[in-house]
Protein backbone atom coordinates (compact mmCIF):
# COMPACT_ATOMS: atom_id res chain seq x y z
CA UNK A 1 0.00 0.00 0.00
CA UNK A 2 1.35 3.20 -0.79
CA UNK A 3 1.95 5.62 2.02
CA UNK A 4 0.17 8.63 2.43
CA UNK A 5 1.69 11.93 4.02
CA UNK A 6 -0.37 15.03 5.30
CA UNK A 7 0.27 18.05 3.69
CA UNK A 8 1.53 20.53 6.24
CA UNK A 9 -0.15 24.27 6.46
CA UNK A 10 1.63 26.76 4.86
CA UNK A 11 2.94 28.56 7.82
CA UNK A 12 3.85 25.35 9.39
CA UNK A 13 5.82 24.26 6.27
CA UNK A 14 7.67 27.81 5.84
CA UNK A 15 8.45 27.43 10.06
CA UNK A 16 10.61 24.13 9.04
CA UNK A 17 11.71 25.08 6.27
CA UNK A 18 13.40 28.51 7.91
CA UNK A 19 14.72 26.64 11.13
CA UNK A 20 17.78 25.45 8.96
CA UNK A 21 20.05 28.78 9.29
CA UNK A 22 22.33 30.36 7.18
CA UNK A 23 23.30 29.23 3.54
CA UNK A 24 24.78 25.37 3.89
CA UNK A 25 26.25 23.18 1.26
CA UNK A 26 24.90 19.51 1.81
CA UNK A 27 27.28 17.00 3.08
CA UNK A 28 26.39 14.36 0.17
CA UNK A 29 27.19 17.70 -2.15
CA UNK A 30 30.52 18.12 -0.29
CA UNK A 31 31.71 14.94 -0.46
CA UNK A 32 30.18 13.37 -3.53
CA UNK A 33 28.17 14.89 -6.02
CA UNK A 34 25.01 12.77 -6.97
CA UNK A 35 22.80 13.35 -10.28
CA UNK A 36 19.01 14.52 -9.49
CA UNK A 37 16.29 14.17 -12.00
CA UNK A 38 15.53 17.70 -10.82
CA UNK A 39 18.91 19.26 -11.95
CA UNK A 40 19.54 16.49 -15.15
CA UNK A 41 16.03 18.08 -16.75
CA UNK A 42 15.21 18.16 -20.55
CA UNK A 43 16.36 21.73 -20.05
CA UNK A 44 20.02 21.61 -20.43
CA UNK A 45 20.45 21.78 -24.23
CA UNK A 46 18.67 25.21 -24.58
CA UNK A 47 20.75 27.00 -22.04
CA UNK A 48 24.46 28.59 -22.09
CA UNK A 49 27.79 26.62 -21.30
CA UNK A 50 28.62 26.95 -17.76
CA UNK A 51 32.22 28.51 -18.80
CA UNK A 52 30.53 31.35 -20.78
CA UNK A 53 28.00 31.97 -17.95
CA UNK A 54 31.20 31.74 -15.46
CA UNK A 55 32.80 34.11 -17.65
CA UNK A 56 29.94 36.70 -17.13
CA UNK A 57 28.43 35.76 -20.60
CA UNK A 58 24.99 34.57 -21.39
CA UNK A 59 23.04 33.98 -24.83
CA UNK A 60 19.49 33.44 -25.42
CA UNK A 61 16.98 32.47 -28.30
CA UNK A 62 20.00 33.05 -30.62
CA UNK A 63 20.53 36.88 -29.82
CA UNK A 64 24.06 37.42 -29.66
CA UNK A 65 26.40 37.18 -25.59
CA UNK A 66 25.13 39.75 -23.23
CA UNK A 67 27.69 40.72 -20.64
CA UNK A 68 26.13 39.74 -17.01
CA UNK A 69 28.04 40.97 -14.08
CA UNK A 70 28.63 39.92 -11.13
CA UNK A 71 26.03 41.48 -9.57
CA UNK A 72 23.06 40.97 -11.82
CA UNK A 73 21.57 43.68 -13.32
CA UNK A 74 18.18 42.16 -13.07
CA UNK A 75 16.05 45.24 -15.45
CA UNK A 76 18.67 44.25 -17.99
CA UNK A 77 16.72 44.36 -21.45
CA UNK A 78 19.43 45.09 -24.56
CA UNK A 79 17.29 43.80 -27.19
CA UNK A 80 13.46 45.23 -26.21
CA UNK A 81 12.76 41.53 -26.74
CA UNK A 82 10.01 39.57 -24.96
CA UNK A 83 11.65 36.05 -25.24
CA UNK A 84 15.01 37.06 -24.21
CA UNK A 85 13.78 38.55 -21.04
CA UNK A 86 11.84 35.63 -20.16
CA UNK A 87 14.43 33.39 -20.75
CA UNK A 88 16.49 35.60 -18.79
CA UNK A 89 14.07 35.51 -15.63
CA UNK A 90 13.28 32.24 -15.88
CA UNK A 91 16.88 31.54 -14.10
CA UNK A 92 17.32 28.20 -16.30
CA UNK A 93 20.72 29.40 -17.43
CA UNK A 94 21.91 29.20 -13.55
CA UNK A 95 20.25 25.73 -12.93
CA UNK A 96 22.63 25.29 -15.51
CA UNK A 97 25.46 26.01 -13.62
CA UNK A 98 24.22 23.15 -10.71
CA UNK A 99 23.64 20.82 -13.28
CA UNK A 100 27.24 21.21 -14.37
CA UNK A 101 28.46 20.92 -10.61
CA UNK A 102 26.56 17.66 -10.13
CA UNK A 103 28.60 15.94 -13.50
CA UNK A 104 31.77 18.15 -12.81
CA UNK A 105 31.56 18.00 -8.93
CA UNK A 106 33.30 21.95 -9.90
CA UNK A 107 32.30 23.87 -6.61
CA UNK A 108 32.90 27.25 -8.37
CA UNK A 109 29.77 26.30 -10.59
CA UNK A 110 27.50 25.74 -7.50
CA UNK A 111 29.13 29.07 -5.38
CA UNK A 112 27.97 30.98 -8.84
CA UNK A 113 24.63 29.26 -9.44
CA UNK A 114 23.45 30.52 -5.36
CA UNK A 115 24.80 34.00 -5.66
CA UNK A 116 22.70 34.52 -8.81
CA UNK A 117 19.88 33.12 -7.01
CA UNK A 118 19.94 35.01 -4.18
CA UNK A 119 20.67 37.51 -5.92
CA UNK A 120 17.60 37.34 -7.67
CA UNK A 121 15.35 36.80 -4.93
CA UNK A 122 17.21 40.02 -3.16
CA UNK A 123 16.15 42.40 -5.98
CA UNK A 124 13.02 41.39 -7.30
CA UNK A 125 10.46 40.93 -4.70
CA UNK A 126 6.95 40.01 -5.44
CA UNK A 127 5.06 42.93 -6.00
CA UNK A 128 7.63 44.61 -7.84
CA UNK A 129 8.94 47.34 -4.89
CA UNK A 130 12.64 48.07 -5.24
CA UNK A 131 14.30 50.05 -7.93
CA UNK A 132 16.71 46.60 -8.81
CA UNK A 133 12.98 44.75 -9.53
CA UNK A 134 12.40 44.07 -13.30
CA UNK A 135 8.57 43.79 -14.51
CA UNK A 136 9.21 40.30 -16.34
CA UNK A 137 10.40 38.59 -12.77
CA UNK A 138 6.51 37.75 -11.84
CA UNK A 139 4.96 37.27 -14.72
CA UNK A 140 3.53 33.67 -15.12
CA UNK A 141 5.61 32.15 -17.46
CA UNK A 142 8.87 32.98 -16.08
CA UNK A 143 7.70 31.66 -12.62
CA UNK A 144 6.58 28.75 -13.93
CA UNK A 145 10.29 28.06 -15.39
CA UNK A 146 12.56 29.43 -12.85
CA UNK A 147 11.19 27.41 -9.67
CA UNK A 148 12.27 23.99 -11.34
CA UNK A 149 15.77 25.38 -11.51
CA UNK A 150 15.48 26.54 -7.58
CA UNK A 151 13.80 23.45 -6.86
CA UNK A 152 17.23 21.79 -8.78
CA UNK A 153 19.01 24.45 -6.12
CA UNK A 154 17.86 23.38 -3.36
CA UNK A 155 18.82 19.72 -3.38
CA UNK A 156 22.50 21.15 -2.90
CA UNK A 157 21.79 24.09 -1.16
CA UNK A 158 20.16 24.38 1.98
CA UNK A 159 19.10 28.27 3.19
CA UNK A 160 16.12 30.41 4.47
CA UNK A 161 16.11 32.84 1.39
CA UNK A 162 15.80 29.99 -1.04
CA UNK A 163 13.06 28.13 1.25
CA UNK A 164 11.03 31.05 1.65
CA UNK A 165 11.64 32.06 -2.17
CA UNK A 166 9.98 28.72 -3.16
CA UNK A 167 7.22 28.67 -0.88
CA UNK A 168 6.43 32.11 -2.55
CA UNK A 169 6.39 30.63 -5.84
CA UNK A 170 4.16 27.60 -4.67
CA UNK A 171 1.61 30.05 -3.32
CA UNK A 172 1.81 31.96 -6.42
CA UNK A 173 1.67 28.61 -8.82
CA UNK A 174 -1.43 28.06 -6.84
CA UNK A 175 -3.28 30.98 -7.66
CA UNK A 176 -6.40 30.13 -9.72
CA UNK A 177 -6.12 33.56 -10.73
CA UNK A 178 -2.66 33.33 -12.52
CA UNK A 179 -3.11 30.03 -14.05
CA UNK A 180 -3.38 29.70 -18.01
CA UNK A 181 -5.75 26.59 -18.10
CA UNK A 182 -5.49 24.67 -21.37
CA UNK A 183 -2.45 26.59 -22.37
CA UNK A 184 1.30 24.64 -22.76
CA UNK A 185 2.09 27.78 -19.92
CA UNK A 186 0.00 26.00 -17.38
CA UNK A 187 1.57 22.63 -18.22
CA UNK A 188 5.22 24.60 -17.47
CA UNK A 189 3.31 26.19 -13.97
CA UNK A 190 1.69 22.58 -13.00
CA UNK A 191 4.93 21.05 -13.56
CA UNK A 192 6.78 23.65 -11.27
CA UNK A 193 4.11 23.50 -8.73
CA UNK A 194 4.41 19.53 -8.52
CA UNK A 195 8.26 20.09 -8.25
CA UNK A 196 7.98 22.22 -5.09
CA UNK A 197 5.56 20.15 -3.49
CA UNK A 198 7.29 17.00 -4.19
CA UNK A 199 10.45 18.39 -3.12
CA UNK A 200 8.98 19.88 0.14
CA UNK A 201 6.46 16.86 0.80
CA UNK A 202 3.00 19.17 0.63
CA UNK A 203 0.82 17.11 -1.07
CA UNK A 204 -1.67 20.40 -1.46
CA UNK A 205 0.58 21.83 -3.94
CA UNK A 206 1.19 18.36 -5.81
CA UNK A 207 -2.19 17.44 -5.76
CA UNK A 208 -3.42 20.55 -7.08
CA UNK A 209 -1.03 20.22 -9.84
CA UNK A 210 -1.70 16.66 -11.06
CA UNK A 211 -5.51 17.63 -11.14
CA UNK A 212 -4.98 20.65 -12.67
CA UNK A 213 -2.56 18.94 -15.52
CA UNK A 214 -5.00 16.48 -16.10
CA UNK A 215 -7.88 18.96 -17.19
CA UNK A 216 -5.25 21.42 -18.78
CA UNK A 217 -4.23 18.70 -21.37
CA UNK A 218 -7.84 17.66 -22.09
CA UNK A 219 -8.67 21.21 -23.29
CA UNK A 220 -5.13 21.73 -25.14
CA UNK A 221 -4.98 18.28 -26.53
CA UNK A 222 -8.11 16.91 -28.78
CA UNK A 223 -9.03 13.48 -28.82
CA UNK A 224 -7.45 12.88 -32.22
CA UNK A 225 -4.05 14.40 -30.94
CA UNK A 226 -4.60 17.88 -32.04
CA UNK A 227 -2.91 20.71 -30.53
CA UNK A 228 -5.85 22.98 -30.19
CA UNK A 229 -3.40 26.23 -29.79
CA UNK A 230 -3.08 26.83 -33.76
CA UNK A 231 0.77 26.49 -34.12
CA UNK A 232 1.89 22.61 -34.97
CA UNK A 233 5.68 23.18 -33.63
CA UNK A 234 3.91 23.91 -30.38
CA UNK A 235 2.62 20.14 -30.55
CA UNK A 236 6.49 19.12 -30.02
CA UNK A 237 6.64 21.50 -26.66
CA UNK A 238 3.81 19.88 -25.47
CA UNK A 239 4.79 16.49 -26.26
CA UNK A 240 8.23 16.93 -24.30
CA UNK A 241 6.98 18.73 -21.58
CA UNK A 242 4.00 16.42 -20.96
CA UNK A 243 7.55 13.62 -21.35
CA UNK A 244 9.07 15.86 -18.21
CA UNK A 245 5.15 16.15 -16.44
CA UNK A 246 4.47 12.31 -16.32
CA UNK A 247 8.31 11.72 -15.38
CA UNK A 248 7.81 13.87 -11.92
CA UNK A 249 4.74 12.50 -11.31
CA UNK A 250 6.16 9.19 -11.22
CA UNK A 251 9.57 10.09 -9.39
CA UNK A 252 7.14 11.74 -6.63
CA UNK A 253 5.16 8.39 -6.37
CA UNK A 254 2.45 8.97 -7.65
CA UNK A 255 0.53 7.67 -11.02
CA UNK A 256 0.06 8.85 -14.01
CA UNK A 257 -3.61 9.72 -14.88
CA UNK A 258 -4.54 7.51 -17.96
CA UNK A 259 -6.25 10.93 -19.96
CA UNK A 260 -3.02 12.43 -19.36
CA UNK A 261 -0.40 9.46 -21.16
CA UNK A 262 -3.31 9.02 -23.88
CA UNK A 263 -3.29 12.62 -25.05
CA UNK A 264 0.68 12.95 -24.43
CA UNK A 265 0.72 9.78 -27.16
CA UNK A 266 -1.87 11.06 -29.79
CA UNK A 267 0.35 13.91 -30.28
CA UNK A 268 3.05 12.14 -32.15
CA UNK A 269 0.63 11.69 -35.10
CA UNK A 270 -0.31 14.91 -35.48
CA UNK A 271 3.42 15.65 -35.04
CA UNK A 272 3.83 13.32 -38.13
CA UNK A 273 1.33 14.56 -40.22
CA UNK A 274 2.44 17.92 -39.85
CA UNK A 275 6.05 17.41 -41.10
CA UNK A 276 6.56 17.97 -44.30
CA UNK A 277 9.01 15.39 -46.55
CA UNK A 278 12.35 17.31 -46.11
CA UNK A 279 11.70 16.93 -42.54
CA UNK A 280 10.83 20.22 -41.65
CA UNK A 281 7.45 20.85 -39.67
CA UNK A 282 5.25 23.11 -41.94
CA UNK A 283 5.78 26.42 -40.50
CA UNK A 284 1.71 27.64 -39.79
CA UNK A 285 0.84 29.77 -36.83
CA UNK A 286 3.61 30.43 -34.62
CA UNK A 287 6.27 28.12 -35.95
CA UNK A 288 9.39 28.24 -37.70
CA UNK A 289 10.57 26.98 -40.93
CA UNK A 290 13.74 25.65 -39.55
CA UNK A 291 11.72 23.38 -36.91
CA UNK A 292 12.65 19.65 -37.40
CA UNK A 293 10.96 17.39 -35.42
CA UNK A 294 13.45 14.11 -34.32
CA UNK A 295 12.53 10.83 -33.33
CA UNK A 296 8.71 11.07 -34.15
CA UNK A 297 6.97 7.56 -35.68
CA UNK A 298 4.89 7.98 -38.43
CA UNK A 299 1.17 6.38 -38.76
CA UNK A 300 0.66 4.65 -41.88
CA UNK A 301 -2.30 6.91 -43.14
CA UNK A 302 -0.86 9.34 -46.00
CA UNK A 303 -3.65 11.68 -46.07
CA UNK A 304 -5.78 13.08 -42.79
CA UNK A 305 -8.00 15.43 -41.49
CA UNK A 306 -7.71 16.92 -38.19
CA UNK A 307 -11.72 18.00 -36.97
CA UNK A 308 -9.70 21.07 -35.58
CA UNK A 309 -8.46 22.82 -38.27
CA UNK A 310 -6.33 20.77 -40.09
CA UNK A 311 -6.01 18.70 -43.33
CA UNK A 312 -2.53 17.01 -44.64
CA UNK A 313 -1.92 15.07 -47.49
CA UNK A 314 1.22 12.75 -48.93
CA UNK A 315 1.91 11.19 -51.87
CA UNK A 316 4.27 8.83 -49.80
CA UNK A 317 6.19 8.46 -46.06
CA UNK A 318 10.27 8.70 -46.05
CA UNK A 319 10.97 9.86 -49.73
CA UNK A 320 12.15 13.49 -49.55
CA UNK A 321 10.97 13.70 -53.18
CA UNK A 322 7.32 13.11 -52.45
CA UNK A 323 4.51 15.59 -52.42
CA UNK A 324 2.74 17.32 -49.27
CA UNK A 325 -0.24 19.49 -48.90
CA UNK A 326 -1.60 21.40 -45.61
CA UNK A 327 -4.73 23.17 -45.40
CA UNK A 328 -6.38 25.52 -42.67
CA UNK A 329 -10.06 25.70 -41.13
CA UNK A 330 -11.36 25.21 -38.10
CA UNK A 331 -12.11 27.39 -34.82
CA UNK A 332 -11.33 30.99 -34.91
CA UNK A 333 -7.70 32.41 -34.16
CA UNK A 334 -6.29 31.69 -30.14
CA UNK A 335 -3.10 31.67 -28.63
CA UNK A 336 -0.51 31.12 -30.97
CA UNK A 337 -2.77 30.51 -34.10
CA UNK A 338 -2.86 33.43 -37.46
CA UNK A 339 -5.39 34.56 -39.59
CA UNK A 340 -4.19 31.75 -41.88
CA UNK A 341 -8.34 29.99 -42.16
CA UNK A 342 -8.71 28.22 -46.07
CA UNK A 343 -4.98 28.63 -46.63
CA UNK A 344 -2.96 26.27 -48.49
CA UNK A 345 1.37 24.90 -48.45
CA UNK A 346 2.10 23.38 -51.52
CA UNK A 347 5.62 21.05 -51.39
CA UNK A 348 6.25 18.84 -54.53
CA UNK A 349 9.15 17.08 -56.37
CA UNK A 350 11.48 17.98 -53.58
CA UNK A 351 10.70 21.27 -52.87
CA UNK A 352 8.54 24.13 -51.55
CA UNK A 353 6.30 25.53 -53.92
CA UNK A 354 3.90 27.64 -52.28
CA UNK A 355 4.65 28.36 -48.51
CA UNK A 356 3.41 29.79 -45.71
CA UNK A 357 5.19 33.07 -44.69
CA UNK A 358 6.13 31.49 -41.40
CA UNK A 359 6.96 33.13 -37.88
CA UNK A 360 9.06 35.87 -36.94
CA UNK A 361 8.84 36.77 -33.48
CA UNK A 362 6.60 38.04 -30.62
CA UNK A 363 7.26 41.22 -30.65
CA UNK A 364 4.19 43.83 -31.19
CA UNK A 365 5.26 45.37 -34.42
CA UNK A 366 4.34 46.19 -37.83
CA UNK A 367 5.79 42.91 -39.33
CA UNK A 368 4.73 40.38 -36.40
CA UNK A 369 1.41 42.00 -37.44
CA UNK A 370 1.40 41.37 -41.63
CA UNK A 371 2.60 38.06 -40.58
CA UNK A 372 -0.29 36.93 -38.87
CA UNK A 373 -2.92 38.87 -41.16
CA UNK A 374 -4.58 36.75 -43.97
CA UNK A 375 -2.61 38.91 -46.82
CA UNK A 376 0.08 36.91 -45.35
CA UNK A 377 -1.19 33.64 -45.78
CA UNK A 378 -2.60 31.70 -49.21
CA UNK A 379 -6.18 32.83 -48.48
CA UNK A 380 -8.43 34.40 -50.70
CA UNK A 381 -10.70 37.51 -49.94
CA UNK A 382 -13.68 39.31 -50.68
CA UNK A 383 -12.30 42.84 -51.73
CA UNK A 384 -13.90 45.71 -50.26
CA UNK A 385 -15.51 44.31 -47.40
CA UNK A 386 -14.41 44.23 -43.73
CA UNK A 387 -12.25 41.54 -42.06
CA UNK A 388 -13.60 39.83 -39.26
CA UNK A 389 -10.98 38.24 -37.21
CA UNK A 390 -11.54 34.92 -35.19
CA UNK A 391 -14.15 33.61 -37.77
CA UNK A 392 -14.30 30.21 -37.56
CA UNK A 393 -14.19 28.21 -40.98
CA UNK A 394 -15.93 25.05 -41.95
CA UNK A 395 -14.56 22.05 -43.90
CA UNK A 396 -17.89 20.91 -45.22
CA UNK A 397 -16.80 18.32 -47.54
CA UNK A 398 -13.83 15.84 -48.26
CA UNK A 399 -12.61 13.18 -51.25
CA UNK A 400 -10.30 10.98 -50.52
CA UNK A 401 -8.63 8.74 -52.57
CA UNK A 402 -5.04 7.47 -52.83
CA UNK A 403 -3.86 9.24 -55.99
CA UNK A 404 -6.03 12.34 -55.73
CA UNK A 405 -8.06 14.36 -52.69
CA UNK A 406 -10.36 17.16 -52.46
CA UNK A 407 -11.94 19.38 -50.50
CA UNK A 408 -14.24 22.67 -49.64
CA UNK A 409 -14.25 25.01 -46.93
CA UNK A 410 -16.67 27.99 -46.42
CA UNK A 411 -16.59 30.89 -43.80
CA UNK A 412 -17.93 34.33 -43.73
CA UNK A 413 -14.65 35.78 -42.44
CA UNK A 414 -15.78 38.96 -44.65
CA UNK A 415 -19.36 39.15 -44.08
CA UNK A 416 -20.55 37.17 -46.85
CA UNK A 417 -19.75 33.41 -47.69
CA UNK A 418 -16.37 32.94 -49.17
CA UNK A 419 -15.57 29.64 -50.30
CA UNK A 420 -12.18 27.62 -51.43
CA UNK A 421 -12.15 24.14 -52.91
CA UNK A 422 -9.04 22.49 -53.21
CA UNK A 423 -7.80 19.82 -55.41
CA UNK A 424 -4.80 17.74 -55.38
CA UNK A 425 -3.55 15.28 -57.91
CA UNK A 426 -0.47 13.40 -57.07
CA UNK A 427 0.52 11.58 -59.90
CA UNK A 428 0.78 14.39 -62.12
CA UNK A 429 1.79 16.38 -59.19
CA UNK A 430 -0.92 19.40 -59.95
CA UNK A 431 -2.58 21.47 -56.83
CA UNK A 432 -5.76 23.20 -58.38
CA UNK A 433 -7.78 25.97 -56.05
CA UNK A 434 -10.86 27.72 -56.65
CA UNK A 435 -12.16 30.58 -55.04
CA UNK A 436 -15.87 31.92 -55.22
CA UNK A 437 -17.76 34.67 -53.55
CA UNK A 438 -21.75 35.40 -54.10
CA UNK A 439 -22.71 37.42 -57.10
CA UNK A 440 -22.47 41.06 -56.33
CA UNK A 441 -18.39 40.43 -54.52
CA UNK A 442 -15.10 40.67 -55.70
CA UNK A 443 -12.41 38.17 -54.89
CA UNK A 444 -8.94 38.41 -55.20
CA UNK A 445 -6.02 36.17 -53.37
CA UNK A 446 -2.43 35.94 -52.93
CA UNK A 447 0.30 32.62 -53.41
CA UNK A 448 3.31 33.17 -51.39
CA UNK A 449 6.10 31.14 -52.95
CA UNK A 450 9.35 29.17 -51.89
CA UNK A 451 12.27 32.20 -51.13
CA UNK A 452 14.36 29.89 -53.20
CA UNK A 453 12.37 30.56 -56.49
CA UNK A 454 12.67 33.55 -58.35
CA UNK A 455 10.19 35.07 -61.73
CA UNK A 456 10.87 34.02 -65.18
CA UNK A 457 8.24 35.10 -66.79
CA UNK A 458 4.53 36.71 -66.27
CA UNK A 459 2.00 36.95 -68.89
CA UNK A 460 -1.29 35.39 -70.44
CA UNK A 461 -2.38 34.52 -66.50
CA UNK A 462 0.51 32.20 -65.89
CA UNK A 463 3.79 32.98 -63.76
CA UNK A 464 6.81 31.00 -64.61
CA UNK A 465 9.43 30.44 -61.58
CA UNK A 466 12.74 28.72 -61.22
CA UNK A 467 14.92 28.04 -58.90
CA UNK A 468 18.98 27.92 -59.24
CA UNK A 469 19.05 23.94 -60.73
CA UNK A 470 16.71 25.24 -63.31
CA UNK A 471 14.27 23.28 -62.38
CA UNK A 472 10.49 25.16 -62.77
CA UNK A 473 6.76 25.12 -62.02
CA UNK A 474 3.97 26.87 -63.43
CA UNK A 475 0.94 29.48 -61.81
CA UNK A 476 -1.72 29.67 -64.09
CA UNK A 477 -4.87 31.68 -63.06
CA UNK A 478 -8.57 31.85 -64.93
CA UNK A 479 -11.63 33.45 -64.60
CA UNK A 480 -14.63 31.02 -64.26
CA UNK A 481 -16.90 29.75 -65.70
CA UNK A 482 -15.43 31.53 -68.75
CA UNK A 483 -11.96 29.47 -68.31
CA UNK A 484 -10.19 33.04 -69.96
CA UNK A 485 -6.58 33.59 -68.62
CA UNK A 486 -6.49 36.13 -65.77
CA UNK A 487 -4.83 39.36 -67.13
CA UNK A 488 -3.10 41.63 -64.47
CA UNK A 489 -1.18 39.12 -62.25
CA UNK A 490 1.37 41.33 -60.37
CA UNK A 491 4.41 39.77 -58.61
CA UNK A 492 5.93 41.54 -55.69
CA UNK A 493 8.94 40.95 -53.23
CA UNK A 494 10.09 42.53 -50.79
CA UNK A 495 7.63 45.33 -50.44
CA UNK A 496 7.00 47.30 -46.61
CA UNK A 497 4.07 49.42 -47.08
CA UNK A 498 2.31 47.53 -47.22
CA UNK A 499 4.70 44.36 -46.17
CA UNK A 500 4.12 41.70 -48.72
CA UNK A 501 6.41 39.76 -50.21
CA UNK A 502 8.50 38.11 -47.71
CA UNK A 503 9.18 34.74 -45.65
CA UNK A 504 10.65 34.71 -42.11
CA UNK A 505 13.32 31.25 -42.54
CA UNK A 506 14.03 31.17 -38.62
CA UNK A 507 13.45 33.52 -35.62
CA UNK A 508 13.80 37.13 -36.16
CA UNK A 509 15.06 36.75 -39.54
CA UNK A 510 13.00 37.75 -42.83
CA UNK A 511 13.83 37.54 -46.37
CA UNK A 512 12.29 38.77 -49.42
CA UNK A 513 10.18 36.33 -51.62
CA UNK A 514 7.86 36.44 -54.57
CA UNK A 515 4.31 36.76 -54.15
CA UNK A 516 1.37 36.02 -56.73
CA UNK A 517 -1.43 38.69 -56.27
CA UNK A 518 -4.44 37.89 -58.50
CA UNK A 519 -6.61 41.38 -59.57
CA UNK A 520 -10.11 41.51 -57.80
CA UNK A 521 -12.82 39.68 -60.05
CA UNK A 522 -16.67 39.38 -60.41
CA UNK A 523 -16.17 35.65 -61.50
CA UNK A 524 -14.80 32.55 -59.61
CA UNK A 525 -10.92 32.19 -59.73
CA UNK A 526 -9.39 29.09 -60.48
CA UNK A 527 -5.49 28.63 -59.60
CA UNK A 528 -3.62 25.70 -60.67
CA UNK A 529 0.28 25.25 -59.93
CA UNK A 530 2.24 22.63 -61.99
CA UNK A 531 5.84 22.12 -60.80
CA UNK A 532 8.55 20.97 -62.86
CA UNK A 533 6.77 22.28 -66.16
CA UNK A 534 7.19 25.80 -67.64
CA UNK A 535 4.23 25.65 -69.87
CA UNK A 536 1.50 23.25 -69.34
CA UNK A 537 -1.59 22.93 -71.95
CA UNK A 538 -4.51 24.35 -70.16
CA UNK A 539 -8.37 23.78 -72.06
CA UNK A 540 -11.88 23.68 -70.67
CA UNK A 541 -14.98 22.49 -71.94
CA UNK A 542 -18.34 22.13 -70.65
CA UNK A 543 -16.77 22.68 -66.83
CA UNK A 544 -14.51 20.28 -67.47
CA UNK A 545 -10.68 21.42 -66.98
CA UNK A 546 -7.48 19.67 -69.02
CA UNK A 547 -4.20 19.92 -68.56
CA UNK A 548 -1.02 18.58 -70.83
CA UNK A 549 2.08 18.38 -67.91
CA UNK A 550 5.06 17.22 -68.05
CA UNK A 551 3.96 13.56 -66.69
CA UNK A 552 1.12 13.55 -68.80
CA UNK A 553 -2.29 14.41 -68.96
CA UNK A 554 -4.61 15.47 -65.86
CA UNK A 555 -8.59 16.49 -66.09
CA UNK A 556 -10.81 17.72 -63.36
CA UNK A 557 -14.27 19.00 -63.14
CA UNK A 558 -14.99 22.69 -61.71
CA UNK A 559 -18.25 23.22 -61.32
CA UNK A 560 -20.08 25.85 -59.17
CA UNK A 561 -18.08 26.02 -56.08
CA UNK A 562 -16.36 22.45 -56.12
CA UNK A 563 -13.60 20.67 -58.14
CA UNK A 564 -13.68 17.03 -58.29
Amino acid sequence: MRRRTKALPLSLSLVLLLTCGATTVTAEAAETVKRTAECQGDWLPATPAAADIMAGKVDFVGLPPVRVDKDVNWRTDPYRNRSWSMVFHSLRWMGRLVADYETSGESAYLARATEIAKDWVADNPRGGGGAKASPYAWQEHPIALRAPALVCLSKHVDAPWLSKSLAEHATVLSDPRRYEKGHNHGIDQDIALLGIGCRYKNTSWSNLAVRRLTETVKLDVDSQGVLREQAPRYAIYVYERLKVAMDRIEECGRKVPADISRRWESLEDFISHSTQPNGFMVPIGDGGADVRPVGYTHPKKTVRVFGNGYVYGRTAWDDPASAFYSIRFGPGLKYHGHEDHLGVTYYAQGRDVLVDVGFHSYENNPYRRWTMSPQAHNTPAVIGAAFRARTATTLSGSSIRDGRQSHRLTDRAYGVPRTRSVLVNHEQDVMAVLDTVPRGSRVGNVWHLARELSTVSNTGGRVVVKDRTGWKATLVQLSMPSCRPVDGLRVVQGLQNPYQGWVSPAYLRKQAAPAVLSPTSENALLTVVVPGVDNPAVSCSGGKVRLETAKGPVSFRAAGTGLS
